[in-house]
């Protein structure tokens, strides 16, 4: 028995590699909006106000009700990384460039988060790394998505060849023509 001389990896397919790479967008993309999207529905900080003699009101905000549009944008970068699926070539590669920019947006929001003054930290690093993950399926998806395979056939209506002229059509064909055309007559196809 023989196997790949040592030193040596053994080769793939272009296929294989670009089912992988697929994989990888759209895993970086799912996962790094959805992190995000978790954690700007957390606490980010809480408000005590003061009521003379009664206990502090408490007033609890999320990061969505500090930062309204990232939560949006995570949701635009998770349904981005579904679509990655269901494109192919340019507009694929078009789609990779979006889903960078959505990426890199949440990342911002996630750092203005970290700055800001009496906010936890936890949530907006999250949020940060989740934009950076999501930003990184983007942009491989941007350069390497165009040679990616696509879904399969079964999903695409199938192109029919046009009969030349005076050429006989199959018999299947035939028998299902007859049976319409017997149909707009008024004809029941099914009755010998």
């Amino acid at each position: 028995m023989t196997g790949p001389a040592v030193g040596t990896t053994p080769t793939r397919s272009p296929a294989a590699r670009g089912r992988r790479e697929l994989t990888y967008a759209v895993l970086l993309s799912l996962a790094g909006a959805g992190l995000a999207f978790w954690a700007v529905t957390r606490t980010w900080s809480v408000e005590l106000t003061a009521r003379g003699s009664l206990p502090a009101a408490r007033h609890a905000r999320t990061g969505a009700d500090l930062l309204p549009w990232v939560s949006a944008l995570a949701l635009v970068g998770l349904a981005g990384g579904g679509a990655v699926l269901a494109t192919r070539g340019r507009l694929r590669r078009l789609l990779g460039a979006l889903l960078t920019l959505v990426g890199l947006a949440v990342a911002a929001g996630g750092g203005y988060g970290l700055g800001a003054a009496g906010v936890s930290r936890q949530w907006p690093a999250l949020v940060l790394v989740g934009g950076l993950l999501a930003a990184a399926g983007g942009a491989l998806t941007a350069l390497r998505g165009a040679g990616w395979p696509a879904m399969g056939a079964r999903y695409e209506r199938p192109t029919r060849a046009a009969t030349p002229a005076g050429a006989e059509r199959p018999a299947v064909e035939r028998g299902t023509r007859d049976a319409w055309e017997a149909l707009d007559r008024g004809e029941d196809p099914t009755v010998s």
